[in-house]
């Protein structure tokens, strides 16, 4: 499975936490991060991350590259709702893109949790489904 962790600044130490008590669900699979969060859940754990660049530099729509490409199977972003963020327009086009694909997505750590636990029981499984038989359209 490939898992995307973003994290608004305040939200940061949260998503942390929630790595490290899932820590174990995440290993064994391809995870990737916008570049503070990743830095910090490294420093946490012992999860190998790829990061991008920051959200406000482009790391949202690096990881929304590979929602377009159906190449992301989750995403947790912690989102924080109570602040503006500089780089909305990216936000929303992540979140559009997550639909448009049909990637799970949380936004906040109650739904994370249910995702992560769904991910441990194995219930992702029709996303193998979804690698394997790509549309037509994608194979010309």
């Amino acid at each position: 499975m490939k898992i995307a962790f973003i994290a608004h600044d305040r939200k940061k130490e949260e998503m942390v936490n929630f790595v490290i008590a899932y820590e174990r669900v995440f290993e064994g699979n391809k995870l990737y991060s916008t570049g503070t969060t990743g830095l910090r859940i490294m420093e946490n754990t012992d999860l190998k991350i790829h990061r991008f660049m920051s959200g406000p530099l482009g790391g949202d729509q690096q990881i929304g590259a590979l929602v377009a490409q159906n190449e992301m199977d989750l995403i947790i972003f912690l989102r924080d709702p109570l602040m503006a963020q500089p780089h909305e327009p990216d936000i929303n086009a992540l979140l559009r893109l997550c639909d448009v694909q049909g990637i799970p997505l949380a936004t906040n750590i109650a739904t994370a949790e249910i995702l992560v636990k769904a991910l441990d029981r194995g219930d992702f499984a029709w996303r193998d489904l979804v690698h394997k038989y790509k549309p037509i359209s994608e194979e010309l």
